[in-house]
């Protein structure tokens, strides 16, 4: 069993800067990928950004050039840098983690963290 634990969320006025962390139980290079997701009010959860464990990294078009995934292995800590934030990236914040098996990947959440950006 993986345990990923958010914080940092809050809120911030547009254009601000906050920084999401998601600290997980385990070596995070024992985790494949990790990542985080958001679902604001009445929509559906979306990919925001991921790591895999050899540090390849990928974004949502909606947030490349605001937000950068970073990780410390030594606090077993994924971080998401969120800049020039937009009233639009209101959500909450939703770590992953995928963790292989010889047979299957499984798929660990945090609770989540609410970010809320006023215009």
């Amino acid at each position: 069993q993986v345990q990923l634990v958010e914080s940092g969320g809050g809120l911030v006025q547009a254009g601000g800067s906050l920084r999401l962390s998601c600290a997980a139980s385990i070596n995070i290079f024992s985790i494949e990928a990790l990542g985080w997701y958001r679902r604001a009010p009445g929509k559906q959860r979306e990919l925001v950004t991921t790591i895999t464990s050899g540090g390849f990294t990928n974004y949502a078009d909606s947030v490349k050039g605001r937000f950068t995934i970073s990780r410390d292995s030594a606090k077993n800590t994924v971080y998401l840098q969120m800049n020039s934030l937009k009233p639009e990236d209101t959500a909450v914040y939703y770590c992953n983690g995928k963790v292989r098996s010889r047979y299957s990947v499984s798929d660990y959440w945090g609770r989540g963290t609410q970010v809320t950006v006023s215009s």
